[in-house]
């Protein structure tokens, strides 16, 4: 009876039955008492998204296995201090991790949320250290900033292990089989991952953008695919189903599908079925500064309006909006000083907001496509086979030569393979995993430019997946090339419309953009494919935030920290919110507790900055700048308003060389020029200010407050009539309502003398 009813729960469980599998296993644990067994129904009520049951079952027992468990529900019930107790048992200090190297993640993810930094990078190694190919550690030590190069983590050693584990537990037997405790153990592997995993590596059928359907939902994985964490288990927000009421429509227009241009004949689309490098066109339209910030410690000036909408910049927006007077139609220029060659979409650049269809990957074209396929097909299996003889022949001799023998059999996945294809297939499995976890740790090292030329390297098959492309839109969003990475995410949006991986940054690049009906069309879609994600209410959010609807937009942010506590960006853009309201107290704890969560989130960093700088505390704000700095110091916009304060704390002069090094990092980003010249105007070297805004005028041509402080420059020169012509040219051009009282203001006392003008 005891054998039956095991077998028929494991079956209820393997077609996700999980209300019949519960009520087998009560019957089972009635009958047949044992820890074994109540770690069956434990798992079956973890499956079921109910851990506060397993919980209850597995209080108290002692096997490691239960302690395994009863952890995995402590961290889904929040209770981090008796999952950390329960995984590193009071009676065995310094005692085994119960389940290797899921035990040592778990017990990773408990010190990273209870801010123990240095404890969880060393569980996250110790993991990969027993299994290389737990992605999920190798990703959250790059989350941390202490990821070694993937090229040392998925090296020779990573291969040695695989291969001696299988030599040691994977030897075809013909008695071999899965007893029902080693069951358990795997399943209860599955919830080990947060459910911020849950939706990596999507893969696509076809080597190319033609294959990608619009209504795809599945693919089959290759042999020589990544090996992806389980996500049985259920997500973080389990225990919050209560239904949210819902926001009344946004539009009753019928909204745009979200990749207008891309042609459905798939006129325009990849005809190759090569593992060329694909290309990306890297472009950065002008952004904005924030609306309201002080300028040298006075009044607030022209200045503090330039190329800025009426709220503050929102969290990873740090370059905000395109400006106040920037059009669509301004030309698109390359971002943070790369090149504008082409990276993964096409040769052609774009040049406006309307050009959105898919273009060829690097070095093909439509002529040449049947003739080069066979050459690169070739070339690229050469490569491959290469590789897998090099990793191989560098091993050692011992237990992994057996696999080399003739005959040798493994058991792997309940098929027996020879042991050449194990050792083969583990060299292409790390090969795959060596430049996907390379792209990624330069991605959280904010290394954009270096992280696309990485993810170029991936064959088509791969790079045409959801998480991939999702990451291409994040570095391009990092960039401030909102375009290209809107054509990245809508590219990942066909090929996986289920998946919500990078939606939430998705949504903020449509608010950048104030693509207001493709912004709504998304967050409606996301909450109608998961209203219990974090990101589906992100959407929704920044959907309301851009129509200036502040409150509500709260309450949708709000609801996505109720869905997952450990979202750093929901608090992020809840604080952004409240600053919006002039909330400056209740933003600030949001964006301490983002902080809480991910210290190295330097949108939170930043945020904090510019409330400390509004308040005019500018030790405090140069801190926080200072902080975002170190973690991204590549970003323009950072290093602009860190030279903002260092200015107000009349450091003028380090003031200086921190914008012209933001100047160096985007030159076509007007910010820093900007306060560069209004640096050099307080020094009193008007010559060098005014070949600033020359230089200036060519990239933003119609920004009033350029022509403004040119007006203020001449009249500090005494030179009224060029004063009065730059003052004109500012009303000309069309600026706010305050704006256009304080350059008439500047008119009306533009003969008298600076010093009676400054007492007034």
């Amino acid at each position: 009876m005891e054998a039956i009813l095991t077998e028929r729960i494991q079956n209820s469980l393997r077609y996700f039955m999980f209300k019949n599998a519960i009520f087998l296993c009560e019957r089972l644990c009635a009958e047949f008492p044992s820890e074994v067994n109540l770690q069956l129904l434990a798992a079956c009520y973890l499956q079921n998204n109910q851990a506060y049951s397993a919980y209850h079952i597995l209080k108290g027992t002692q096997t490691a296995q239960s302690r395994y468990l009863f952890a995995i529900s402590c961290f889904h019930m929040d209770l981090l201090s008796e999952a950390e107790t329960a995984l590193c048992h009071s009676n065995e200090p310094g005692g085994e991790i119960p389940n290797g190297a899921a035990g040592h993640y778990l017990l990773g993810l408990i010190y990273r949320y209870t801010d123990r930094k240095k404890s969880a990078i060393h569980h996250f190694r110790l993991a990969l250290s027993i299994d290389p190919l737990l992605w999920a550690a190798y990703e959250e030590l790059s989350i941390l900033g202490a990821a070694e190069e993937a090229t040392a983590v998925f090296g020779e050693a990573a291969a040695l292990c695989i291969q001696k584990q299988y030599v040691h537990h994977g030897a075809a037997s013909p008695n071999l089989h899965v007893s029902s405790e080693d069951y358990n153990l795997v399943l209860s592997r599955n919830f080990a991952s947060e459910d911020v995993y849950s939706r990596q590596f999507k893969h696509t059928q076809g080597n190319n953008y033609r294959d990608i359907p619009g209504n795809y939902h599945a693919a089959a994985v290759s042999s020589g695919a990544v090996a992806q964490p389980q996500n049985g288990g259920p997500s973080n927000t389990s225990f919050y189903n209560t239904p949210s009421p819902m926001a009344s429509q946004l539009s009753a227009v019928a909204p745009p599908p979200l990749c207008r241009n891309v042609q459905p004949n798939g006129s325009n689309l990849n005809t190759g079925n090569t593992d060329g490098s694909p290309r990306s066109v890297v472009n950065t339209t002008i952004q904005a500064p924030r609306r309201k910030f002080v300028d040298e410690g006075k009044l607030r000036k022209i200045s503090g309006r330039l190329f800025s909408d009426s709220g503050p910049r929102r969290s990873t927006r740090l370059a905000g909006d395109s400006g106040a007077n920037t059009n669509a139609n301004t030309t698109a220029v390359a971002g943070n000083g790369t090149n504008s060659s082409s990276k993964y979409l096409g040769s052609s650049k774009l040049s406006s907001v309307a050009l959105r269809t898919v273009t060829l990957r690097k070095g093909q074209s439509r002529a040449n496509d049947n003739i080069e396929e066979g050459i690169r097909n070739e070339a690229f299996d050469d490569a491959r086979s290469n590789m897998a003889s090099t990793t191989s022949s560098s091993f050692p001799s011992g237990d992994v030569r057996s696999l080399e023998q003739d005959g040798a059999t493994v058991l792997v996945g309940g098929v027996v393979i020879s042991g050449s294809k194990v050792i083969s297939g583990t060299s292409e499995v790390l090969g795959l995993l060596r430049t996907l976890g390379e792209g990624y740790r330069l991605s959280c090292l904010y290394r954009c430019q270096d992280a696309l030329d990485t993810y170029l390297r991936l064959p088509h098959r791969h790079y045409n997946t959801s998480w991939v492309l999702s990451q291409i839109g994040k570095a391009h969003f990092e960039l401030v090339d909102y375009l290209e990475a809107d054509r990245a995410f809508c590219l990942a949006c066909r090929v996986s419309p289920y998946s919500l991986e990078g939606m939430d940054v998705y949504s903020t690049v449509l608010y950048h953009l104030k693509e207001d009906m493709k912004l709504s069309y998304l967050a409606q879609e996301l909450i109608s494919t998961d209203r219990l994600a974090p990101q589906s209410w992100c959407a929704m959010g920044n959907c309301y935030s851009l129509q200036k609807d502040h409150e509500t937009a709260l309450k949708n942010f709000q609801r996505a920290v109720q869905l997952n506590s450990k979202f750093a960006y929901a608090h992020t853009l809840c604080g952004h919110e409240y600053v919006a309201l002039e909330d400056f107290e209740n933003g600030i704890k949001c964006y301490q507790n983002a902080l809480r969560i991910d210290s190295r989130h330097y949108n939170a960093w930043y945020g904090l900055g510019m409330i400390y700088l509004r308040q005019e505390k500018f030790e405090f704000s140069e801190h926080h700048f200072g902080m975002a700095f170190q973690i991204n110091p590549r970003s323009s916009v950072i290093m602009s308003y860190l030279g903002t304060a260092l200015h107000a704390l009349k450091k003028s002069e380090d003031a200086i060389k921190i914008m012209d090094r933001a100047i160096l990092a985007d030159r076509k980003n007007p910010l820093p020029m900007y306060q560069k010249a209004n640096i050099l105007m307080s020094l009193e070297r008007f010559d060098d200010a005014l070949e600033v805004l020359e230089e200036l005028k060519e990239y933003a041509p119609r920004e009033s407050s350029v022509y403004a402080l040119m007006g203020k420059i001449y009249k500090r020169r005494n030179m009224h009539e060029k004063a009065m012509l730059h003052f004109g040219i500012a009303l000309d051009l069309k600026p706010s309502a305050t704006d256009v009282a304080t350059i008439k203001a500047a008119i009306e006392k533009l003969h008298v003398p600076d010093e009676l003008d400054d007492n007034l």
